[in-house]
């Protein structure tokens, strides 16, 4: 049996028939996905794959008359693909300044652990003086991060019942001597 010349041979896989594209469009979409693949391989996001695939491809439709030989289309898009990310990485903006001393930064400090603890404690006291129904709806409106329907749904009561009993039970917090210096 006689052997297929090197040059009839197809790249996609052995054995199968090479079919050249009749255009620019059918070349895409046959070999898109595959090329979207490579793209991906190339970055992390896929969006930014995306967009180099189009410029790739961009780049091939202006060459597309000068390509002789299209079983190597896939070739020359991936060096397309290639080229471009080596250009966007080497064109990337570098933010950095050469100077004699290193700034120091200004760090604001951060809160103490210990006044927050207090804080806490303060502020849990002041719901536990509240009457039971507001500290329910309390915990569950702000602790439990519910919405009013869902709190008004877990306790059986209305919307407009959570509303006005979590205001009252507002207002109590305000009025405590203990959170008065929070303010």
């Amino acid at each position: 049996m006689p052997r297929t010349p090197a040059a009839a041979r197809t790249p996609y896989g052995a054995g199968a028939p090479y079919v050249p594209y009749a255009s620019f469009t059918s070349f895409v979409k046959a070999r898109g996905p595959v090329l979207l693949r490579a793209a991906r391989s190339l970055t992390a996001n896929p969006s930014d794959a995306e967009d180099l695939l189009q410029t790739a491809l961009t780049k091939t439709y202006v060459a597309w008359e000068r390509i002789e030989d299209h079983r190597a289309l896939d070739g020359y898009v991936r060096r397309a693909l290639l080229n471009t990310r080596t250009s966007q990485w080497r064109k990337r903006k570098v933010d950095e300044f050469a100077c004699d001393e290193v700034p120091e930064q200004e760090t604001a400090p951060g809160p103490d652990p210990a006044e927050q603890q207090s804080l806490h404690d303060a502020m849990w006291r002041a719901v536990l003086k509240l009457p039971d129904r507001q500290r329910a709806m309390v915990v569950l409106r702000y602790y439990e991060d519910l919405s009013e329907a869902q709190t008004a749904e877990v306790l059986g009561v209305s919307i407009g019942t959570v509303k006005s009993a979590v205001s009252r039970a507002l207002g109590k917090l305000r009025q405590d001597p203990e959170l008065t210096p929070v303010r």
